[in-house]
């Protein structure tokens, strides 16, 4: 699978604009297979109120990035934007197939308390598997990859990739390149991290960097090659030597 990560950092607010950075990355990544934008994307992170840079029930981020999935007949993952559905508002993560249908969605379901999230947003409770290509994919958010027990749980269930659009400040660069690593190695998976601030990557199911972004906007495109996988896990198959005392 040919995947692209659009990195860019968004200018905070200015919805418009920002639609129009990524339509232009998009366009320009036409050929991949699979394209994934960064964490609120379409607003930056975050402005405030953001009732007031909500998407009410996804309709624009829908109508926008399925013309465009149709369009190029590309799957994208539309990183995450705010979404207001009834009285609540979640970071949310959208999936198109190339047809431009949402296939799935994703709310985040570990809110950064640091930064306040957990006053702002309603967390989001389960977890999300969906195909891309007839490959089986999953995907976080961010702060999500810092609690193990979630990617276990999609790995679990058979995730060949696992996705996760961040926001993630490159002052907490060291312990995130530790962690797309380790969630890679333990669960057998490539992880694609696709980060507004930079160094975004892909890390195959060695813990090995397949591709890596530098600081700025970028494209960062690779080849995922999945026998590689098939490979790794057919020498040494961790998930199937779990016992009982580690099996939930």
């Amino acid at each position: 699978m040919k995947i692209s990560i659009l990195q860019f950092k968004s200018e905070l607010g200015a919805v418009e604009k920002n639609f129009a950075t990524a339509e232009r990355l998009i366009a320009k990544s036409k050929n991949s297979d699979t394209i994934i934008l960064p964490e609120l994307w379409s607003t930056g992170y975050y402005p405030t109120p953001v009732e007031n840079f909500a998407d009410k029930n996804n309709f624009q981020t829908e109508n926008f990035i399925g013309a465009l999935a149709k369009k190029f007949s590309v799957n994208i993952i539309a990183g995450s934007v705010i979404v207001e559905v009834g009285r609540k508002i979640f970071n949310r993560s959208l999936i198109f197939n190339r047809q431009g249908e949402v296939i799935n969605f994703y709310d985040k379901a570990h809110l950064f308390t640091f930064a306040d999230e957990g006053k702002i947003f309603s967390a989001g409770s389960e977890i999300k598997i969906f195909e891309l290509d007839g490959v089986k994919c999953g995907i976080i958010i961010c702060y999500d990859l810092r609690f193990p027990e979630i990617v276990r749980k999609l790995a679990v269930s058979g995730i060949e990739i696992l996705f996760c659009p961040a926001a993630w400040s490159l002052k907490r660069l060291f312990p995130r390149q530790i962690l797309t690593k380790a969630r890679a190695i333990e669960n057998q998976i490539f992880v694609v991290f696709a980060n507004s601030a930079g160094k975004s990557e892909i890390i195959n199911p060695l813990g090995e960097l397949v591709a890596e972004a530098q600081v700025g906007e970028e494209i960062l495109t690779a080849e995922v090659d999945l026998n590689f996988r098939k490979a790794v896990i057919g020498k040494m198959n961790l998930l199937a030597d779990r016992t009982g005392v580690d099996k939930f």
